[in-house]
Parts: structure tokens; sequence; C-alpha cells
């Protein structure tokens, strides 16, 4: 008579010695154990066969059995083929950067691909409407061995190359993945600053434009040429990194975002140091806080100063999002600036800039159980003046000082797609007003 008991418990025994022998062997390569981990599976797969035929009946822990050595094959296709078989999701960012950008992290060894896209319509009050593919991005990523990598990011702008589009490199680097305290980072990078600068893919804001704050003042997107350190020791995560300095002769009334150089042919007399440091407080209650440091004068001459302070906090709670950000900008020798661009009356570059938002949304599919999905009503409050202080015998241009407000949806009927809608309200203290009605959609891969 068959002991039927046996015939069950062989598979069970099978699955403990695959276990085992997926732990890496110190004389195997990467490929060497997948293959053998395919070999096993088969066996396993045969063996569960025999056990079947002999019980001559259906059985659920023989189901059961399946269930888990068709999950471990499945795992073991995904690991051979890379991360280039898994999608990205809204909610795993890492190493400082967006959940698409993040993919070569997750990546055992090889290429990995991600991007995303984004297009909106905005209908201007007064003004003609426009429709704009507003950007294409591509991520490509090469996992050299457990400690190198290379990460990259090109972005086609306004569906063109022509006179309005642009093809750029948003970031090039090359890590070194020494310690999760302390890992090496060099090339064209991201100035960590902000909630935007480095988390900027469509599927981690709800409006469908980037807030003004993180534009024109600490300006999204913001990439240097620089090195430096980054890692994480418990609710600690880190970045410090010495770049090349802006180029002062791009400032205007409007901000600092022309004096990004973008890592082309760069002006390298002066550079600079930004540090970041962000902890989680609380489960879901993240705070943190940047610095930027150096000189942007560049060939002009003089030195002009620049240091940028930003504090920031995002809480998430069960459908509840909330963030916060306060910066402020101050420049020194501005005067002598204004005198090389040859800017006289409101046109002055300001010595202070300041500005700030609030945002709230709410997750209204959290209420229903099982949702898959989800629909964020959210408002946010936003105000920015850029040209806060001038030198003196400058004045201020009113029209530089304002309020916006954005009432918003943001849909989002799976993880890597986003709908967007929303209306702003800009106000400022020249009494000027603008409203503008949003339409937009994006999506990582």
């Amino acid at each position: 008579m068959t002991d039927h008991r046996r015939g069950r418990s062989a598979p069970c025994a099978r699955v403990l010695s695959l276990l085992l022998l997926a732990a890496p062997a110190a004389a195997q390569t990467q490929e060497e154990r997948i293959a053998a981990l395919e070999q096993e599976i088969a066996r396993l797969r045969a063996l569960l066969e025999t056990s079947r035929q002999e019980a001559g009946r259906a059985d659920t822990r023989f189901a059961e059995q399946e269930r888990r050595i068709e999950a471990l094959a499945a795992e073991i296709e995904r690991i051979g083929l890379g991360e280039a078989a898994a999608p990205a999701t809204a909610d795993r960012p890492g190493q400082g950067l967006g959940p698409a950008a993040s993919k070569i992290y997750r990546t055992p060894r090889g290429v990995s691909i991600g991007g995303y896209g984004e297009a909106i319509y905005t209908d201007f009050e007064g003004d003609p409407s426009r429709l704009d593919f507003l950007r294409a991005v591509l991520y490509a990523g090469y996992r050299f061995d457990e400690s190198w990598i290379f990460n990259s990011e090109i972005e086609f702008e306004h569906a063109s190359t022509g006179e309005d589009g642009e093809v750029s490199v948003e970031f090039a680097y090359l890590d070194y993945l020494w310690h999760p305290e302390a890992s090496f980072r060099g090339g064209l990078l991201l100035v960590p600053m902000g909630f935007l600068n480095e988390l900027h893919e469509p599927t981690t804001f709800l409006s469908a434009d980037r807030p003004e704050v993180e534009r024109q003042i600490l300006p999204t997107t913001w990439r240097e040429n620089g090195a430096g350190l980054h890692g994480e020791a418990g609710p600690l995560a880190y970045r410090t990194y010495v770049v090349n300095g802006f180029e002062a002769a791009e400032f205007t009334a409007a901000g600092l975002r022309g004096g990004r150089q973008q890592g082309s042919e760069a002006l390298a007399d002066d550079f600079a140091w930004v540090g970041r440091l962000d902890a989680e407080a609380l489960p879901g209650l993240v705070v943190g806080g940047s610095v930027y440091v150096g000189d942007s004068g560049q060939d002009l001459g003089f030195d002009v100063p620049v240091s940028i302070v930003e504090a920031h906090a995002d809480a998430r709670w069960r459908g509840l999002q909330a963030r916060a950000l306060v910066t402020q900008a101050d420049l020194d020798d501005v005067d002598d600036l204004n005198a090389a661009l040859a800017l006289t009356g409101d046109d002055s570059v300001g010595e202070r800039m300041r500005g700030g938002y609030v945002e709230v949304g709410f997750d209204v599919l959290t209420l229903l159980p099982e949702a898959s999905s989800s629909l964020v009503p959210f408002v946010r409050w936003e105000t920015l003046d850029t040209q806060e202080e001038v030198p003196s015998g400058f004045s201020r241009d009113p029209a530089n000082d304002r309020d916006l407000w954005t009432l918003g949806l943001a849909f989002r009927p799976i993880d890597t797609i986003i709908l967007k809608a929303d209306w702003q309200w800009i106000r400022d203290r020249a009494d000027e007003r603008l409203d503008e009605f949003h339409v937009a959609m994006g999506f990582v891969f």
C-alpha cells in the first residue's frame, strides 16, 4: 500500500532544500545560482505530480505546495530579468529619488529602464489656452555589481527639439554603495532641497503644475555637477554635496531659476555646499530641512554669495496627506550685480527672497473597503516674494509679491497613472489677478 503521507511530505522537504540552495554560495555567480534553482524547481514539479497521481485524488495540500513552487519560480524569473520586470510604484521612492528614478537600486544586476511623462491643458484668463505635452522622460541605469551603480535621466520637453523644445540630461551620476550609512555619489546631481527637486515625477505631487515656490526660489528642476555623500541611519536620511555654484549673471527680479547651470559647460570659479537631513519623526510623518551656501559671481569679478535654507514636513495618516514648506534665500553684493547687469528701478535682483506653502488632501476612496484606486481632493495656499528686500536706491515690484490658492482633484486609477484637475487663483500686491484652470495627466513606469 502506498504511503500517501510520505508522498505529500516529500514536496515540503524539497521546498526546504530549494530555500537552502537559494543562499548565495561564494563560488557561484548569480546566473549559476538561478540555473540551479530552476533545475530544482523542475524536480519539485515532477515530484509533486507523482505524489498527486499516487494519492489518486485532489488534495488542497497539493494545491498549496504547487502555489508555493510557482511563486518561487515567478520570483526567480523576476530576478533573472532584473527590475525591467517590476513596475514602479508611487510609494517606493529611494536614495533621494522618485519611484521610477530609483528602480536601478532594486535591480540585482544589469540594465534598468524606467521613465515618466506628463501633459497639461491650461486655460488662462484673458489669454489663449494651451495644450502641452510637457515632458517625456527616460531613466536608464546600470548596476555593475553590488556596490557600483550608474543612473541617468534624459528629458524631452514640449514634444519638440526645436525653438521651444529642449532635450536635456536631468541627472547622470555614479554611486558607490559602501555602507547604508555612507555611500559616495558623483556626476550631474539633483540638488537635494525641497520636495520636488528630487521627487518630481507626476505621481508624487497632487497639482497639475509644480508649486511656484519650488520653481522660482529653490528652484526645481535644479541640478549641478558635483560629488558627495548620502546615507541612512535608523529614522535619519541625509545627503551632502559640493557642487558648482549658480551663475549670478542670470538671476532676475523673478528669482534664482535662471542661475541654474544644469551641468552644461558650467562655470566653476565658484562652488557651493548643500546638505539635507530628514527624519521619520513618527510613522507617516517626515520632517527635515536643507541648507545651501556658496558664491555665484563666477567670472563677474565679485562673489555674490548665496545662502538658501528650507524646512519641510510631510504627513500621511490613513487617507489624509499634508505638506508644508518654508524657504528663504539671501544674496550679497546685489548692488554690484545690478550695476553689472544694468538693472535699475524695480528690476533689481532681490537681496532676500522668501516663500512657503501648505497643502492638504484626503483620499476619499480610503473610506471604501478594498478600494484599489485613489481620489484626492486637495487645497494649497502658497505665498512668495522674490524681492522681499532690495539694495538701497532700488524699488520692489509689487507683482513679485503674490499669493496663490489652488483647489483641485487628483485621481489615480492605478498606482502608476494619475489624472489631475485644478483651479488656481493668483493675487499680487499690484492688485493684479489671474485665474487659471488646469487639466493634466501623468504616468511613471
